[in-house]
Order: structure tokens, then sequence, then C-alpha cells
């Protein structure tokens, strides 16, 4: 399912999928952590109804390739729900909630929101993003 991305999307994430995000990427330090997330659209809001934790296959702590096998099953899963793909999460062990020249480079789909973990100060920080090219426009990121 295709939609058009407003300049003003939202991302509405549950305050303990969020938390959930937060611990695993933790558990997975130094390295990267990644998954995807899922749910719904609803005007110009995307509703984060599941989030999908995966294996970071390259065991970096500067870049992650999903598993392609637990992406399947990822999508599988969000479909038996009617879910659609909303976009993918990773997190940053020692750098900003910003998106790297990697990330911007890596970003294929531009419908996707890219949400961002920096683990790199006591109090974590998450941020979304909507990137096109070499641009990243941040999206309001709303906790329920």
């Amino acid at each position: 399912m295709q939609w058009d991305i407003g300049e003003n999307m939202k991302i509405k994430i549950k305050k303990e999928d969020y938390e959930s995000i937060i611990v695993y990427a933790r558990e997975r330090l130094p390295e990267e952590a990644c998954g995807l997330i899922a749910g719904t659209v609803d005007g110009d809001i995307k509703n984060i109804e599941k989030v999908y934790f995966l294996n970071n296959m390259d065991h970096s702590r500067e870049h992650f390739t999903l598993e392609p096998k637990e992406q399947l099953a990822a999508i599988k899963d969000m479909r038996s729900f009617g879910y659609i793909p909303l976009g993918n999460w990773h997190s940053h062990p020692e750098t900003p909630s910003r998106p790297s020249e990697e990330d911007k480079r890596l970003a294929f789909d531009s419908n996707a929101s890219y949400l961002i973990l920096s683990l790199m100060a006591e109090e974590p920080v998450l941020n979304s993003f909507h990137i096109k090219g070499d641009t990243a426009q941040k999206e309001e990121l709303i906790f329920v």
C-alpha cells in the first residue's frame, strides 16, 4: 500500500513500545539494534501498532543489516493483523539521533519512516525521519 507523504507527517508510538525498543537496544550494546514498525495510516498520522525486533546481521556498532528470513516473517505477521509496513528503527549506540550519511544512502523507501534511537547519553533520544535522497526531514513523534 502506498500513500502520499505530507509535509507534516506524524508518528504515534505507544510508550510501552518505546520502552521496549530502549531495553532491546541496550541489551545489544555495543552493536546497533534494529527492527521494523507496522501499523495503520490515518490521514497524516502513522499509528505504530506493532514493533518488530530483528537481529543485526552485521554485528556492528556503526551500521545494520536486517536478517532476510526475520524480515519476511515480520511482513507475513503484519499482513495477518491487517497492518502495513511503516518503516524501520535502529539504534545509534555512540552518535546522535539523526540519520548518518549511510542511513540516507540506504533509505530506499521514501514513504517509510526511519526511527533512530540514540544511546550516547544517559537519557535515550528517539526521533523519526522521512528520508528522500540526501534530505532527512524530522517527523513529529507522538507518545501515547
